[in-house]
């Protein structure tokens, strides 16, 4: 076989390889590349287990960690093996040296709106988790102070949920004449 053949036959091999390869993944999780960005998938089973092995890693910082809802996108794009839930919790983590960064987005069920708190391995997360709950309904788990931070105590339902009822606060404006 000549060298240009046996060229041929390996690039044809190395493409029958990339379509019988598993999907992608990383820590043990599926992984994507978004925006020259690795992301994570874990369930949230794996949760704080991939957090630990990031931490372990290199990943000193939760610079970021915030509640996505869903509920319009039911059929967007994830990795194969991940099914799309409501919400998400998306958290993401600096290292220094070297310098990199990574997204970590956990599915979370509507029916169960639970998770693990980082705050055990991230204490700069507390806030973060109050705000993700107070807006979004998702409570983490073993979180020191599971309270509103942003509404009063004593609201109602969590205002960034897509099918929270909008407008239904009255507001009086200074010298404006009361509602009849």
């Amino acid at each position: 076989m000549s060298d240009e053949a046996t060229a041929q036959s390996d690039a044809l091999d190395a493409e029958g390889a990339i379509e019988a390869d598993p999907p992608a993944s990383a820590y043990g999780v599926p992984v994507t590349n978004e925006r020259d960005q690795q992301v994570l998938f874990p369930d949230r089973d794996n949760y704080i287990a991939t957090i630990e092995a990031l931490k372990a890693d290199g990943f000193v910082s939760a610079v970021d960690l915030c509640g996505v809802d869903n509920l319009t996108r039911a059929h967007r794009s994830l990795p194969a093996g991940v099914a799309p839930e409501r919400f998400e919790v998306v958290v993401s983590l600096l290292a220094h040296e070297p310098p990199r960064r990574t997204r970590v987005r956990v599915q979370v069920p509507e029916s169960d709106p639970t998770i693990a708190t980082l705050f055990d391995l991230y204490p700069g997360t507390e806030n973060l988790e109050r705000e993700t709950w107070d807006m979004f309904g998702i409570v983490f788990e073993n979180h020191p102070d599971p309270s509103r931070i942003l509404m009063p105590p004593d609201w109602q339902g969590h205002p960034l949920r897509k099918d929270f009822a909008v407008g239904t606060v009255p507001v009086q404006f200074k010298g404006a004449s009361a509602p009849r």
